[in-house]
């Protein structure tokens, strides 16, 4: 088993996708803010970061002490002077706001979820820039005005607004999310490492329900609490929908624990038939 220490990054390409995201920031302001923005862009696989008349310094020991091991996105960060010229590539030009319109009739703010920006982007191969703006002010009207369309997050609407670096992992977050559910294994930049799906094939269900009533049967007490404890580990188990791999292993534990009851109860099975699968 290959364990990754905090930080380390394994040599594997960027996750692909069906679209590319270019996160920009209009007046970013706060040194701690970018670099964190940084970190979470590389931890979904992300690193074009593109900044828009910054108020702060790349070069700030806050910026890169935050940024980690995502420095590579920090040095690799353009900086331009108009929000039209860090888009000028783009196909699609998504922004961010916490400032909704309430009422029936929306005039200017055309809001969708995250959830519904990667649907309608899934497969359209486009370039989207998903623009933020400052800390404390968000996108200008004129910003705002430039943009195609508008993302904003799930927030309680008595407290609406969010901190940038965390409006920046949420929405980068959903787009991870979409990625890792529908090609991780396929994309090389999404090695199958959790299972997306959790199961175990028939026979070996059959034989860790057997490992468990064959345990029970060894227990010491009346029947009821022998079919007691056989219910109860069965539905425990079961309910919890085991991998293979963790099903093997409880399976291996539970024949050594009957092994064992059988030795104390000086039975002769436990060595007549010392085991370390069920046959």
């Amino acid at each position: 088993m290959v364990v990754i220490e905090l930080g380390e990054r394994m040599d594997i390409p960027l996750p692909q996708g069906t679209f590319s995201i270019s996160v920009v920031l209009v007046g970013v302001s706060h040194p701690g803010n970018l670099g964190a923005i940084c970190r979470t862009m590389l931890n979904y696989g992300f690193e074009d970061l593109r900044l828009v008349n910054p108020k702060c310094d790349k070069d700030d020991g806050e910026t890169r002490a935050r940024a980690k091991h995502s420095k590579r996105v920090l040095e690799q960060a353009t900086i331009h002077a108009e929000l039209s010229e860090a888009t000028q590539d783009c196909s699609l030009i998504l922004g961010t706001s916490g400032k909704r319109e309430i009422g029936a009739k929306t005039l200017f703010r055309h809001f969708m979820y995250p959830w519904e920006m990667v649907e309608r982007l899934e497969g359209t191969n486009m370039r989207v820039a998903l623009v933020f703006g400052e800390e404390g002010k968000g996108l200008s009207t004129e910003d705002l005005a430039a943009c195609d369309a508008f993302v904003t997050l799930p927030t309680w609407e008595g407290y609406p607004i969010a901190n940038l670096s965390h409006a920046v992992n949420a929405l980068l977050y959903e787009v991870q999310r979409h990625r890792v559910k529908t090609t991780q294994g396929v994309d090389e930049g999404l090695p199958d490492i959790v299972p997306l799906e959790r199961y175990i094939s028939p026979a070996l269900r059959s034989t860790l329900v057997e490992s468990i009533e064959q345990f029970a049967n060894e227990l010491p007490g009346k029947d009821e609490r022998i079919d007691s404890v056989n219910q109860t580990l069965k539905r425990t188990l079961l309910r919890s929908t085991p991998t293979e791999d963790e099903a093997t292993r409880i399976i291996g534990g539970l024949v050594d624990g009957t092994t064992a009851l059988q030795y104390v109860n000086d039975k002769p099975d436990w060595l007549n038939k010392r085991r370390r699968k069920i046959e």
